[in-house]
């Protein structure tokens, strides 16, 4: 991967370098609510921005930046 370089040079706003975390989190709070709820023959089933909020996952997002490194556009 030494010749593996990013086309563009977007990064994350924050230091955290992944929000699968949160992401994970959010779907097994959702599959679990809407479990719940075909237990009860409801099927009216949540959406999964009902359940979590992305602007409160650890990264906030991406931005553009001209001059980046040559580090930092490594994979």
């Amino acid at each position: 991967m030494s010749r593996s370089r990013r086309k563009t040079p977007i990064t994350g706003v924050t230091t955290a370098e992944t929000e699968k975390e949160n992401k994970r989190d959010a779907n097994r709070k959702l599959r679990r609510l809407n479990k719940i709820k075909i237990h009860k023959k409801d099927y009216d089933l949540f959406q999964l921005r009902e359940i979590s909020n992305v602007w409160g996952f650890d990264k906030d997002g991406k931005h553009y930046s001209k001059d980046l490194s040559k580090r930092s556009l490594r994979k």
